[in-house]
């Protein structure tokens, strides 16, 4: 039986969405190559530039670049970096959760500690303990401000993988005084991330790893966060509004230990890994 034209067009339609609806993973790399900085799409070996902003509309273009020829740069240049205090059960002694962080705890750290892949963590000379924190961060895509959690994700771009590297005196010890964690979450260095943004994903089911020196440290499914992406994202945007390129670091699980000079230290996420070498200042 043929249909009559105008349900023939709107049954495409229907098809058409769905199928542009549909996950579609990609890896998407921020690169530099021959003096320009571009955008690219990891397949295999080779980076696949494209054209147009990965905000907006975009296009692959017929350019191809081997991966072992680019340098890597941070996934985004945010104008706001978050940091979730207290987001996994195993952080927090897998006892009951404590009243203050039934309520999401996100705090600042600086844009100016961002570091690629493969960058050098530097231990400031007068630090004396210096965490790995491994973490999966959020990028967000669109702006952003009072988003339920039913819609949160929609503003979601992808994720990364991050390294939310914490001086745990300057952090702790009241000693020193210090009122906010600026310099113990925010000192130059002490935010890796990339090396790639995944896209098309389920970001509440993945595997973060901590390797240090190619020793397993910490290990977790971001199923067990206790405020999930949704959630962490609507909260944060009912006071502040988030812009294309912002990043979310969503908490770290289990316990941290000590970097120190030499080291190496890979975040994991699923298949893809943020490697930084450690130095001493």
């Amino acid at each position: 039986m043929r249909l009559p034209l105008h349900t023939a067009v709107f049954t495409l339609f229907l098809i058409t969405a769905a199928l542009c609806s549909a996950d579609d993973p990609k890896t998407f790399v921020r690169f530099r190559h021959e003096g320009t900085t571009a955008w690219g799409l990891v397949k295999g070996d080779m980076v696949h530039r494209i054209h147009g902003s990965i905000y907006g509309d975009w296009s692959e273009s017929d350019a191809r670049i081997p991966l072992s020829s680019v340098t890597i740069l941070t996934p985004t240049e945010p104008t706001q970096v978050f940091a979730m205090a207290g987001n996994y059960r195993s952080h927090l002694n897998e006892g009951p959760i404590p009243e203050k962080f039934r309520t999401p705890q996100p705090f600042l750290k600086t844009t100016s500690c961002l570091i690629p892949h493969g960058a050098p963590i530097v231990l400031p000379a007068d630090s004396s303990q210096v965490h790995y924190e491994a973490e999966m961060v959020v990028v967000i895509g669109r702006v952003c401000r009072d988003v339920s959690e039913e819609d949160a994700l929609e503003y979601v771009l992808g994720v990364t993988a991050g390294n939310d590297v914490s001086e745990r005196v300057w952090q702790n010890d009241a000693d020193r005084k210090d009122v906010q964690w600026w310099r113990a979450k925010g000192s130059d260095t002490f935010g890796p991330v990339g090396p790639y943004l995944l896209t098309g994903i389920d970001y509440d089911d993945l595997r973060l790893r901590l390797v240090l020196n190619g020793e397993t440290k910490q290990e977790e499914s971001t199923s067990r966060l206790i405020h999930d992406v949704a959630s962490t994202v609507s909260f944060i945007s009912q006071y502040v509004t988030l812009h294309p390129g912002d990043l979310i670091f969503t908490g770290t699980p289990g316990r941290t230990g000590a970097l120190h000079d030499g080291d190496t230290v890979e975040v994991h996420l699923n298949d893809m890994i943020l490697s930084n070498p450690v130095r001493s200042e």
